[in-house]
């Protein structure tokens, strides 16, 4: 992979950092669900992109859909607990969530996982990660934008408007009490130029 956003900035590792958690914004959903908003958290967002696009080993992966077999339209990577991250500020930020959310979560952030957005063509449908403990109790996913802006939806299962969130360069969100078991999220197809974009998301263990 060779996208960059700002290939002039690549080697300035220095300058990718973490702000503070202080400014996160709650909005209560409904149905024991939230999400919390932080624009920005992460500094430096541009060279952390690049270095993600350039080095992740990604993989396109195929599902069966219906009678057919079709191509997940994004790139995906997965590391596990005992994986080292792709960069040390994404270990900073885990352990910075963990941190943060401690006492409501009751248990550490481990995993990771990526997806790569090419362009508005790639996307992800309506789901909610109930594969594990995430099917039958409150949890958590934190969820690092870098890249291009793209909307993130939410609707309620039981039926309802969605919620739009846009998500920018740098953006963090957090989805929490029991948003994956009683709402669904969704990154649409977009139909405005996209550029690319790399979405970083935490989950605790045992939740996929």
């Amino acid at each position: 992979m060779s996208t960059h956003l700002q290939g002039s900035l690549f080697d300035q590792s220095d300058a990718i950092r973490l702000g503070s958690l202080a400014g996160l914004r709650r909005t209560v959903l409904g149905d024991g669900a939230w999400i919390d908003l932080l624009p920005g958290w992460l500094h430096g967002a541009d060279p952390l992109f690049a270095r993600l696009a350039d080095e992740v080993p990604w993989r396109a992966e195929r599902r069966q859909m219906y009678e057919q077999v079709v191509a997940v339209p994004r790139l995906l990577a997965f590391y596990g607990a005992d994986d080292p991250l792709p960069h040390p500020v994404l270990d900073e930020a885990r352990n910075a969530l963990s941190d943060h959310y401690a006492e409501e979560l009751g248990e550490p952030f481990t995993t990771a996982g990526l997806c790569y957005y090419r362009d508005g063509r790639d996307s992800v449908a309506w789901h909610g990660d109930r594969t594990g403990r995430g099917a039958h109790r409150d949890t958590m996913v934190a969820i690092v934008s870098v890249g291009a802006p793209r909307d993130l939806l939410l609707r309620p299962r039981r039926g309802g408007a969605a919620v739009r969130r846009p998500l920018g360069h740098g953006d963090l969100i957090v989805m929490g009490g029991s948003c994956q078991r009683t709402w669904e999220h969704a990154i649409p197809k977009s139909a405005r130029a996209a550029g690319p974009r790399v979405s970083i998301q935490f989950r605790p263990h045992g939740v996929r």
